[in-house]
């Protein structure tokens, strides 16, 4: 199965987001400078439609 971690947040870093915090377990709460909304980005994203909702709530004009 692909994982899409590595590609979301590269895209995100890429557009100006950034890590507000490392979660407890495997998430992550980045924070985005587009929509100024926070966005949660687990650690093990293996589906194409999650990656694109994060992407989305972010404000990236990106699909995978």
């Amino acid at each position: 199965m692909a994982s899409y971690e590595k590609d979301v947040k590269s895209k995100l870093s890429q557009n100006g987001c950034y890590l507000l915090w490392r979660g407890r377990g495997d998430h992550d709460v980045w924070f985005s400078p587009i929509t100024k909304l926070p966005i949660t980005v687990d650690h093990k994203i293996v589906s194409r439609h999650t990656a694109n909702g994060i992407m989305k709530r972010a404000g990236i004009n990106w699909h995978f």
